[in-house]
């Protein structure tokens, strides 16, 4: 009997240390059936031929392009990538018909790394959510910045509103990234240090990648396109990022309606309207959503909003705090800016490249989509930002009067070289203009890139804001009293919201997975239901009025709160717009060395 005691002991002992093993290896284990679980099938359909280099011998760098990332592509005109490598990573033999057959090379460094060191950035070119067609040719202009670095270049396309609907364009992105990690054993690189980095809208997807790294709301998506789950081992593949970098991200849709009436919207546009009387009732919905939140701020106080006596609640440390980053905004301009100074920044910048702003418009369409011809709910104020003139300011209290004109709202200390700013509603009437429709992202005629984007199809356009759908649905009588209402508002709002999209998601569901927040705060039901990237870099011009300044701030202490201080930059730099925003500096470089400081 003692013997037995003994085995059964043992048994437990080992069943305990099974169990134990599983949790800590966590997703090590496959989790589904299909194709995307076949590592046979993947390692036919997936393998990359390490045969069919091409070479760049002025720049040193080995390619690939027209590399199908998954098994079910809708069109590989965007599900296809391509993948640049420092030349000294690879051992290479050409072959009779041009290409390279190229084996790793451990040996050798470039930069500070090794070949099986070396980060793997991947730019996310999808401005307004847009799709972006994957490398057809070769551009060394576009690589060669990241190769002397040191990183691998992973360049994906992938579907967008344009040609698809949420959560496509995310999707094609997390199944880039398994396709380099399935073939991880062949080819260069740390495939656990992949870092994103986009502009607008791809400075949203790039958040979503970083928030949302091997959610389950995903699978089914990914699955749908064979893409890889598993690895050659059948060991399962995590589609998580080790970094995201945001520039000006139109992100946290659920609530960016409200968001931009009350930063924007209640300072500078007339409330003798429909739309004017939808800005105060989004405001006041954002203010309760402010405090249900539970942000706190760098200091772990809990941001709130207050009623106020002027303005939409107007007052309590929420507000408080986005008045402190406006004005160290303006403090980090002039301690950064060598005077005589010639604005010229209120441009949007372009992906992937990036530089500093030089004030033109790029080619191509707005990264939010055109402004909608129809209200923008009342006057414009007539008052502007200076920034955007041409103009040369020889010393700074020069500059400080023209923001300033006949109402000082920017009180500045010369001995210091500090400015206080008084109000928030002066910095928007001065710098700050909306430059989009009420509502500003989920269009009353469904005409923004948003809309486009929760379409059920590439063909068509959908509401998804919740919140608004209740306001027009509870708020009829109220806003039939205006002659710019109409009854059928309500009901267009609702239907949208209860359709399901091919796979059978809720609105409500796709709107969560392409919502960074929706991972990061408690307030959400997605909290701790994902892997989110250790390292963050947000910068947003303070001045587009593309979105609300909220969106930033929120989620750059979305962020703080989950991995801590040491591990999120975040800026958002006075007298630029909706570019890819630096203090000093470029973009590029800048990005790189943000990479090299979070590995070494």
């Amino acid at each position: 009997m003692e013997k037995l005691h003994k085995i059964i002991i043992i048994a437990l002992i080992v069943l305990i240390a099974v169990v134990g093993v599983f949790f800590l290896t966590g997703n090590s284990a496959p989790a589904g059936e299909g194709p995307s679980y076949n590592a046979s099938a993947l390692t036919d359909a997936l393998s990359i031929d390490m045969n069919n280099w091409q070479y760049d011998e002025t720049n040193d760098i080995y390619y690939q392009i027209g590399l199908v990332y998954c098994m079910n592509p809708e069109d590989t005109a965007y599900e296809s990538c391509g993948i640049y490598v420092p030349g000294k990573y690879f051992d290479a033999t050409k072959n009779s018909n041009g290409t390279y057959s190229c084996k790793i090379n451990e040996n050798n460094k470039v930069g500070n790394y090794t070949a099986s060191s070396a980060p793997i950035v991947m730019p996310v070119n999808t401005p307004g959510y847009s799709a972006c067609t994957a490398p057809t040719s070769y551009n060394a202009g576009e690589v060669k910045d990241y190769a002397d670095a040191g990183f691998i270049y992973l360049n994906a396309g992938c579907r967008g509103r344009d040609n698809a609907e949420a959560p496509d364009g995310v999707v094609d992105l997390k199944s880039a990234v398994t396709y380099y990690r399935f073939n991880g054993d062949v080819l260069p690189g740390d495939s656990e240090k992949i870092f994103t980095f986009g502009h607008s809208g791809g400075g949203a997807q790039s958040a979503i990648m970083g928030a949302s790294g091997n959610s389950k709301l995903y699978n089914p998506y990914l699955e749908n396109i064979g893409a890889a789950m598993v690895g050659k081992d059948g060991n399962a593949l995590s589609n998580a990022i080790a970094g995201a970098m945001c520039w000006c991200p139109i992100t946290n849709l659920d609530t960016a309606d409200g968001a931009y009436e009350w930063n924007m919207g209640q300072y500078a546009r007339s409330s003798d309207s429909f739309t004017g009387a939808l800005i105060n009732d989004l405001a006041a919905e954002y203010a309760a959503y402010i405090n249900a939140l539970g942000l706190k701020d760098p200091n772990g106080k809990t941001l709130t909003l207050e009623e106020s006596d002027n303005g939409v609640y107007t007052s309590g440390s929420y507000y408080d705090y986005m008045l402190s980053v406006t004005e160290e905004s303006l403090n980090n301009f002039l301690n950064d800016t060598t005077f005589p100074y010639t604005p010229s920044s209120n441009a949007m910048g372009t992906m992937p490249s990036g530089g500093t702003p030089s004030g033109e418009m790029p080619s191509g369409d707005a990264p939010s989509g055109e402004v909608p011809s129809g209200d923008m709910g009342g006057e414009m104020p007539t008052e502007s930002s200076d920034s955007g003139s041409s103009a040369t300011y020889q010393i700074a209290k020069e500059y400080i009067d023209s923001l300033n004109g006949n109402d000082t709202w920017i009180e500045y200390d010369a001995n210091t070289n500090t400015a206080k700013i008084t109000s928030l509603e002066a910095f928007v009437k001065h710098c700050k203009n909306p430059s989009k429709s009420v509502p500003a992202f989920d269009d009353l005629n469904r005409s923004q890139a948003e809309n486009g984007l929760f379409g059920l199809d590439a063909n068509s356009s959908s509401h998804f804001d919740k919140t608004l759908s209740d306001l027009l649905n509870n708020n009829s009588e109220k806003y039939s009293k205006y002659g710019d209402y109409s009854s059928s508002y309500a009901e267009e709002y609702k239907n949208d919201l209860a359709a399901t999209d091919s796979l059978n998601t809720s609105m409500e569901t796709r709107v969560n997975m392409y919502n960074p927040m929706y991972y990061l705060c408690d307030y959400y039901d997605g909290a701790g239901s994902s892997d989110v990237a250790n390292h963050w870099r947000i910068n947003t011009g303070i001045e587009q009025g593309d979105t609300s300044q909220c969106v930033d701030v929120n989620l750059y202490l979305a962020v703080l709160n989950k991995v801590g201080n040491d591990n999120v930059e975040f800026s958002t730099v006075w007298g630029q717009g909706h570019t890819q925003a630096e203090r000093t500096g470029d973009s590029t470089s800048n990005f790189i060395n943000w990479v090299n400081d979070c590995l070494n």
